[in-house]
């Protein structure tokens, strides 16, 4: 999913504004969430460093998984720190990125059997009819009962 979190500068009411937007459809940006902070808390968490940061612009509505929070850090940063009034800033950012970056190209095999064995050859086994060839061993007779151990007995009333 593509991602672009707008960052605005508003120093006439010394505020620092967030907006987080989503393609949730293709090709358009939806806006999910915005925030408003204090620049001089913003100012105050920088000196404290990159992770005070972070906390500080984590809210309950908008928590960027932390590769997306440093470098919407380091925009914020960048930006407080400019003295050319830098005003507006946007991050783009997009999971593929960050998905095929870590992805292990695999080698392919070279000395695969290029004949494929036959399927009929396959199916046959010689092996079972020789075991059991001998009918002698088998000795079943059509008139012959089964009897049931007391313990495998079934209760009728259970049934019921």
């Amino acid at each position: 999913m593509r991602q672009k979190y707008v960052v605005l500068r508003d120093d006439e009411k010394n505020e620092l504004h967030i907006q987080e937007f989503a393609e949730l459809d293709k090709e358009i940006l939806s806006l999910l969430c915005g925030e408003t902070y204090n620049i001089d808390t913003v100012k105050s968490a920088m000196a404290d460093g990159k992770t005070a940061l972070i906390a500080a612009l984590r809210t309950q509505n908008m928590y960027p998984p932390g590769i997306y929070a440093n470098k919407i850090a380091d925009t914020v940063t960048e930006m407080l720190k400019a003295q050319n009034g830098l005003s507006a800033a946007e991050v783009f950012l997009d999971d593929l990125d960050y998905v095929t970056k870590g992805r292990v190209e695999t080698a392919i095999a070279e000395d695969i059997d290029e004949e494929a064995a036959d399927i009929d050859d396959l199916l046959v086994d010689d092996t079972i009819d020789e075991e059991f060839a001998d009918d002698e061993d088998i000795n079943i007779s059509p008139n012959s009962s089964i009897k049931i151990a007391d313990d495998d007995a079934l209760d009728i009333e259970d049934d019921v």
